[in-house]
C-alpha cells in the first residue's frame, strides 16, 4: 500500500481506498485479517488516529468487521448486500461527472476516456 503526501485525498481515504483496490484485485479475500491499526500506524508511518480512522470508515461501508480482541477481518459478502446504496451511487455519478467533464475539457477524447475504463484493474 502507497500513502501519497502529496495527493488531494486525506490520508485515511488514501488508505480506505487501497484496502478496497486490494480486495478486489483478490490480494485481500473475505475473512482475511488486515493488519491492525498500530501495524498499519507503523508500516505507513502515519499517525494511529488516521488508520483507525480509516478501519472506521471501512466498518460503516460494511467492507470490514472488527472482533473486539480478535482483530479486523474483510468481510464476508452477504446477498443482503447486492442492493446498490442509492446515497452512495448518487455520490459517485456526481464525481464520474465531474471527472468527465475535466477530463473533455482537457481535450481528452471519448474513445481515450473509453479505453482508460476498459483496461482498468480493479
Amino acid at each position: 500500500m502507497y500513502i501519497d503526501p502529496n495527493n488531494k485525498d486525506a490520508i485515511y481515504e488514501q488508505i480506505v481506498f487501497n484496502i478496497k483496490k486490494d480486495i478486489l484485485q483478490g490480494i485481500l479475500s473475505p475473512e482475511d485479517k488486515i493488519l491492525s491499526v498500530r501495524e498499519m500506524s507503523k508500516k505507513l508511518g502515519v499517525n494511529p488516529n488516521t488508520v483507525a480512522k480509516a478501519y472506521k470508515e471501512l466498518e460503516y461501508q460494511n467492507v470490514i468487521v472488527t472482533i473486539k480482541g480478535r482483530g479486523s477481518f474483510v468481510k464476508r459478502f452477504e446477498e443482503s448486500d447486492t442492493e446498490i446504496d442509492i446515497q452512495t451511487q448518487k455520490k459517485l455519478k456526481k464525481e464520474l461527472q465531474s471527472w468527465l467533464v475535466e477530463a473533455r475539457y482537457a481535450k481528452i477524447p471519448k474513445d481515450i476516456i473509453y479505453e482508460w475504463i476498459k483496461e482498468e484493474e480493479y
